[in-house]
C-alpha cells in the first residue's frame, strides 16, 4: 500500500507519523515536505474532505499569520490563507487508499493503515 506524508522534519508529531509509515511493513511511503513543496488550494479541500475535518480544523491555530485570520473566517478563506503560507497547515497529514488522518496524535494514521 501506498501512503503519502505531508511532513515538516522539524515537527515531532511528523517524525512520529513517519516512524509509524516506515515501521509498517507492505507500506511504500512518498514524503512530501509541505513546506518546501506545498499542496494546492484544491489538494488542501480534497485532503480535508476525505479526512472528514474542516479547513479550520486542520488549521495551525498558534501561528501568527492564523491570529490574523478573522475570527469568522469561512473555509475559503482558510483555506486561501493555507495555501498562500503553508506553515498554516497543521500537520502532519497522511492519505492511503483508505482515506486520509491528521496525525493528531500520530497513532491516529493507523486507522488508514
Amino acid at each position: 500500500m501506498k501512503a503519502t506524508i505531508w511532513h515538516n522534519p522539524r515537527c515531532s508529531k511528523s517524525r512520529e507519523a513517519l516512524a509509524i509509515l516506515n515501521d509498517t511493513p507492505g507500506i511504500e511511503v512518498e514524503v512530501i515536505e509541505y513546506l518546501k513543496v506545498p499542496p494546492t488550494r484544491a489538494e488542501l479541500a480534497d485532503l480535508y474532505a476525505r479526512a472528514g475535518i474542516s479547513p479550520r480544523e486542520g488549521l495551525r491555530k498558534g501561528e501568527d499569520a492564523a491570529k490574523a485570520l478573522p475570527r469568522d473566517a469561512d473555509d475559503d478563506a482558510i483555506l486561501d490563507a493555507m495555501a498562500s503560507t503553508p506553515i498554516l497547515i497543521e500537520r502532519p497529514l497522511v492519505r492511503t487508499e483508505r482515506g486520509v488522518r491528521l496525525g493528531r496524535p500520530p497513532e491516529k494514521i493507523r486507522e488508514i493503515l
